[in-house]
């Protein structure tokens, strides 16, 4: 069956980009703002408020802020723990402020949401549950019990219990869909990162192996002219020291090592020709080539094509392009993986596209995840049936996503299916998953490429 199965490592560090230096700073805002809303209650609308209290709460938050600065470093990185409790604190604070002037009547109480949602861009899925629910349980205490808002002439201010019992559900709404929606984007944001960040790796290694080729060859060529110099010199003064055997002998060696340095050069200038002329080649050359790695794992793997006599006209020689050569190995390993006996690697043409069809002939992919095909780091948990038949296999992680990033890159249109919903017949040997891949002629064909072009910054023809 063929499935994605990895998880990434990024969620659990998240936290640790967060620098204690940022922390103090949001707390210095956050406590200038509290001062500001007291003195504005106080000066401008005379409101009785239980000032001892709220100035012992703000000077609390300053002094753990000094005591933060002079205790460590401003680039000091918090881990997990310290974050999640500088937040519980700033969440507490709050609260006590908002229980000392009128609980859910005062407007202030809206600042609530804000150490939950932001909290849930950085941290675990547990901190993040942790602090919603203590929000949440903070806000329903809020609601009952609380000193009320007193003008100068003693009237309370509040507002219908019917609005505050809005206000309450309003909040727990809010904490709930904004914590998780922050949390749900921020991982998929750092997700796409790290999957994009695996495919650039992936195809630079893959541009690596191909330049290689290239680079081989101008040394073999260049290297050729000083050898031979060797060795001619290495030849005359064995001619001079003929009557000198102990020096002639380390001429005759010098001679020797010369051959030797000529014979290596000469094979990997061959590699390096050969790598070079492969810029280009027919198309089931270059899907022979891709699933290499893999047609000796015990499966077997079948090449067909289409039948040139039947009006497809003459196999087409395509680019070698690193991300198609890389995007179809992974593509043919994932066949491989969940296939039981068999791979067909299918390949055709017309007079605009060139396509390949990978099919196998195991359980396909899960019909509740074909939509979902491609999206980096895919889960599903596997079954116990599966666990005991294949307890080794981890599943591909990131090779679908990365061999879809880059044959789209190539100019590709990936689809993806299973072949119950397209073979007749329970038995049929092609019942398995289908990944087909369609490139417009002019994207891949060599014919309408200059094979110069695609040498980006490799070592061009030496001249002679």
């Amino acid at each position: 069956m063929a499935e994605i199965s990895i998880t990434s490592s990024f969620g659990a560090q998240r936290h640790n980009w967060i620098r204690l230096r940022t922390m103090i700073l949001l707390r210095w805002v956050a406590i200038f703002g509290q001062i500001a809303a007291i003195t504005v209650a106080q000066y401008m609308y005379h409101l009785q408020l239980e000032l001892g209290l709220c100035y012992l709460a703000i000077g609390a938050s300053i002094t753990g802020n000094l005591f933060a600065i002079f205790i460590f470093p401003e680039n000091r990185r918090l881990s997990e723990n310290e974050n999640l409790l500088m937040v519980v604190y700033d969440l507490l604070q709050l609260s006590f402020l908002l229980f000392l002037t009128g609980g859910l009547n005062n407007p202030f109480a809206l600042l609530l949401l804000g150490p939950v949602t932001v909290s849930a861009a950085v941290m675990s899925l547990r901190s993040t549950v942790l602090l919603g629910f203590l929000a949440i349980f903070i806000v329903t205490i809020l609601a009952q019990y609380h000193f009320p808002l007193r003008t100068e002439e003693g009237f309370i201010l509040r507002i219908p219990n019917v609005f505050v019992f809005g206000n309450w559900v309003a909040f727990v709404i809010a904490l709930l869909f904004l914590s998780a929606y922050s949390w749900k984007t921020t991982n998929e944001m750092h997700t796409m990162s790290e999957a994009l960040q695996a495919t650039h790796l992936a195809l630079s290694r893959e541009q690596k192996l191909t330049d290689i080729g290239g680079v081989v060859a101008a040394a073999a060529h260049e290297l050729g002219t000083p050898l031979a110099t060797i060795k001619l010199a290495s030849a005359e003064l064995m001619d001079e020291l003929a009557d000198r055997p102990d020096l002639a002998e380390d001429a005759k060696l010098i001679r020797q090592q010369a051959d030797r340095c000529r014979d290596i050069l000469q094979s990997m200038g061959r590699a390096g020709k050969d790598d070079l002329h492969l810029r280009k080649a027919p198309l089931n050359t270059v899907l022979q080539e891709a699933a290499e790695p893999h047609v000796s794992r015990g499966k077997q793997v079948h090449f067909e094509h289409a039948d040139p006599l039947k009006g497809r006209g003459v196999q087409p020689e395509i680019l070698r392009r690193p991300e198609v050569i890389h995007g179809v190995r992974n593509l043919v390993q994932n066949a491989v993986d969940f296939s039981r006996e068999n791979v067909w690697v299918e390949s055709s043409w017309s007079e605009d596209t060139i396509a390949i069809r990978i099919v196998d002939d195991g359980d396909g992919f899960p019909p509740h995840l074909i939509g979902r095909i491609g999206d980096p780091f895919v889960r599903r948990r596997k079954s116990e049936k599966e666990r005991s038949a294949r307890p080794e296999y981890e599943g591909m992680g990131l090779g679908l996503f990365i061999a879809k990033t880059l044959l789209e890159r190539s100019g590709a249109e990936l689809s993806f299916a299973n072949g119950s919903s397209q073979y007749s017949g329970e038995n049929h040997p092609k019942r398995g998953a289908i990944v087909e891949v369609v490139w417009p002629r002019k994207n891949i064909d060599a014919a309408f490429s200059d094979i110069a072009e695609i040498k980006g910054g490799n070592i061009k023809n030496p001249t002679h």
